[in-house]
């Protein structure tokens, strides 16, 4: 194996070196022990790593709105993968986030084959009605499809044209043979992603984005897209303070006093500079080191605590100018559940995964054939015990089925010290996850009136 590790979102096979992908992706660890009620997947390293979720925590810890977004793919039936982050967007909406979720339609009727009407009914069906079931709340929740939502095409299109096909090979290691379909989905999900922050759908506000590992793909090329499209870049002084830089575009150009012919226009140039110190003093700033020939704007009483009230003055004043002014999406990512095979978890593959259409019975049968991590024969077990982070039934256990931490170490041990049998481990997740699926379909009927509130 060489020494990058490549990342694709198509991929059935995906690499578990998860300090490796934090190390070559610039992701950041999340310590559970800095949330505020961190969930049993942050308590268990589940989700693991982020960027920029020290943003959304500011916004909530100042009691300013901020935004989740996640999609699904109106194709397949909903399994215990999707579960999982859901779970993490209802978290999110208990901090206080509105929910906005996209049905991939157009995605689908593009590299599925299915009717747009299909797509409707399946998403209804397998998806929004598990939704209510899982508590997320209809007044703060909005659905929509993108085949509806012509807008998040536009942004995509508007942001394309800040890559090329280069940096789309480098991202997602497309060639001379990937379709133009597969090649424009991304830019439809980059639309997906900011479009929440545009004034009539919510507005200016953080946004984070909870994926599995292999969309990692997509948030970069995100966030590098908005970044290049702002009109003001802002950072940390070398010596303290935040420095503004203008970014010369051939769309703001003019308004940021660039003339027709490339030289400077002082007067447009000014004006805009004494703009952003009016916005500024608003706010208790005072002192300004100014140069306008050079486009650079600094603010030395401003520390990095400051970085995000600047950021937004910025962003408003670009939106009011007519850029788009939109903030770098965060995310959180989460680390795959195995499959029951132990290969990756696919709503095209039964046998890998527990369904949340699934009768008792079949959950029964998947359990019982699962991968084990027991001996071969139960005096080896009893005598060396079982290896409970490759075996599939504690692994559910683990992600899905028990929330209390106690209970879930006393298995872990019991398992390595041979006093829980394979069997037995099975038979223990067999009854957690009836327990579980029993109680998900009763909410399910309890809240099914509550699925249109979801649609927008």
């Amino acid at each position: 194996m060489g020494d990058n590790i490549r990342i694709d979102p198509w991929s059935s096979s995906q690499s578990t070196d998860y300090q490796r992908i934090i190390d070559q992706f610039g992701l950041e660890s999340i310590d559970s022990r800095s949330l505020p009620n961190p969930s049993m997947l942050h308590r268990r390293n589940i989700v693991f790593a982020h960027r920029d979720l020290d943003v959304i925590l500011r916004a909530k810890s100042k009691g300013n709105s901020f935004g989740v977004l996640t999609g699904l793919m109106p194709s397949g039936k909903m399994h215990l993968g999707h579960k999982m982050v859901i779970d993490q967007v209802r978290w999110f909406q208990e901090l206080g986030a509105d929910v906005t979720i996209a049905v991939a339609d157009l995605e689908a009727h593009a590299t599925r084959g299915l009717s747009l009407e299909d797509c409707r009914k399946n998403a209804l069906e397998e998806y929004v009605s598990n939704y209510a079931a899982m508590g997320l709340d209809p007044e703060k929740t909005k659905i929509y499809f993108q085949s509806k939502r012509p807008i998040v095409q536009r942004i995509g299109f508007t942001l394309g044209k800040k890559t090329n096909l280069s940096e789309m090979e480098a991202i997602y290691g497309f060639n001379g043979e990937t379709n133009l379909a597969h090649v424009q989905a991304p830019l439809v999900q980059v639309g997906d992603i900011v479009h929440p922050m545009l004034d009539e759908y919510g507005g200016l506000r953080p946004i984070v984005v909870p994926v599995g590992v292999d969309q990692d793909p997509h948030i970069r090329l995100t966030r590098g897209l908005t970044s290049k499209s702002n009109w003001f870049n802002l950072k940390e002084g070398k010596n303290g303070g935040l420095n503004i830089s203008l970014s010369i575009q051939d769309e703001n150009s003019l308004a940021m006093g660039v003339s027709e012919n490339g030289r400077l226009n002082r007067e447009v140039r000014d004006q805009l500079f004494s703009e952003i110190s009016n916005n500024l003093t608003e706010v208790g700033y005072a002192d300004f080191v100014k140069n306008p020939k050079h486009g650079t704007f600094g603010i030395p009483s401003a520390t990095i605590s400051d970085y995000d009230e600047v950021k937004f003055i910025l962003l408003n004043l670009e939106r009011k100018m007519g850029g788009l002014g939109l903030l770098q999406p965060a995310s959180t990512y989460h680390k795959f559940a195995v499959g029951m095979t132990g290969d990756k978890m696919s709503s095209s593959k039964p046998n890998t995964t527990i369904f949340l259409t699934d009768d008792l019975k079949t959950i029964e049968k998947k359990i019982k054939s699962a991968f084990s991590g027991g001996k071969s024969t139960i005096e080896e077990h009893r005598l060396h015990g079982g290896n409970p982070d490759i075996d599939v039934a504690y692994q559910y256990m683990m992600y899905f089925f028990e929330e209390d931490d106690a209970r879930l170490r006393e298995l872990n041990e019991g398992y390595r010290a041979g006093k829980i049998l394979a069997g037995e481990m099975k038979q223990i997740c067999i009854e957690r996850a009836n327990e579980w699926m029993n109680e998900h379909q009763e909410l399910k009927q309890q809240n099914a009136h509550l699925v249109d509130a979801y649609l927008s």
